[in-house]
């Protein structure tokens, strides 16, 4: 009788990053350890890296906002790269970058300009080596993040749904390469940057 494959939780310290590299088949499952923390995810082809994750594309093909459970998150040319498998707890962001050294100059001038953590800048930092310019890096799939429209089109940012133990896990449909994050602005995490774990099952 076989057993279940083993599973290497590995835990990303708050404002940092990492990569993985994903086949197809492969599910990659990131989990809130603590509550109230978003992770960024971008994705890029192996076979082309100027094949990369669109928040556009995916918005018009799931013909939604709303990613979860079942819905395909698609690459600029128009292939699907990851499928949603599990989230439990369904409040997710596919419309705002990620945070870089800019949103804290340009929308949090409290900070005084002074250098910050950014996740741009990590995920940037985990796929350099992988041969993506930064420049290819658009709109990330915000996972727990909790982003919302008033009746007047204007978007607000509350802290995060999640509380410990949530999950979201995808499923990768093509070779990939993937950026994750511990999301490194203040203001999307209730106030507090905290630490994401994750871990990957490979296929067969």
């Amino acid at each position: 009788m076989s057993s279940a494959p083993t599973v290497d939780t590995i835990r990303l310290a708050p404002q940092t990053g990492a990569h993985v590299r994903l086949a197809p088949g492969d599910v990659l499952t990131i989990v809130d350890p603590m509550g109230v923390q978003v992770s960024d995810l971008f994705s890029v082809s192996t076979d082309d890296v100027a094949e990369v994750l669109s928040s556009g594309r995916s918005i018009d093909f799931e013909n939604t906002v709303r990613f979860t459970t079942g819905a395909r998150l698609w690459s600029n040319r128009s292939r699907p790269m990851l499928t949603i498998v599990e989230d439990t707890c369904e409040s997710n962001d596919f419309l705002l970058t990620p945070c870089s050294q800019q949103t804290f100059d340009i929308l949090y001038p409290d900070f005084g300009g002074a250098p910050h953590p950014s996740c741009f800048a990590n995920l940037a930092d985990a796929l350099a080596p992988h041969g993506v310019d930064p420049d290819r890096i658009g709109t990330a799939f915000n996972i727990f993040m909790n982003v919302w429209a008033d009746d007047l089109g204007e978007l607000h940012i509350d802290p995060p749904k999640s509380v410990a133990g949530d999950r979201l896990s995808v499923r990768a449909e093509m070779d990939l390469h993937v950026a994750i994050t511990a999301c490194s602005a203040e203001k999307s995490n209730g106030g507090v940057c905290k630490p994401i774990d994750y871990s990957v099952v490979r296929a067969g």
